[in-house]
């Protein structure tokens, strides 16, 4: 049986589940959503450094400590702490610009998948 012409021997690539797309979009959700609370909620020249820079921050915690191959490694429990930070975070935006509702919408997806996700490392 033959590879993929793309396939590189030696390497095996994880399997891709729908929680992990769940998961990439709640990151992008969160990703807009601080953009758009920054630019939309600040004034000049404030929306410009809090709408590229909270996004940027995210991403970076993000690419730290959550991706599935981090810079750091952390417990799994600090881990957790860091991914509910950012889905507080983000959710605390939503809250600010008055859309509670879909705050809460936000946080009950971001940490529905968190938990599932969390739940299938586990075992």
């Amino acid at each position: 049986m033959s590879e993929a012409p793309d396939a590189v021997p030696g390497v095996t690539r994880p399997n891709l589940t729908p929680l992990d797309i769940i998961r990439a979009i709640v990151l992008i959700a969160a990703l807009a959503s601080l953009a758009l609370w920054g630019f939309a909620m600040w004034e000049f020249p404030w929306n410009l450094v809090l709408g590229i820079g909270a996004p940027v921050i995210v991403l970076l915690m993000w690419a730290l400590f959550l991706s599935p191959r981090p810079v750091l490694r952390l417990h799994p429990f600090i881990r957790a702490a860091v991914e509910l930070l950012i889905y507080a975070g983000v959710t605390l935006a939503w809250w600010s610009m008055g859309q509670a509702w879909a705050g809460i919408a936000f946080a009950v997806v971001a940490v529905a998948a968190g938990l599932f996700a969390g739940r299938r490392n586990l075992q």
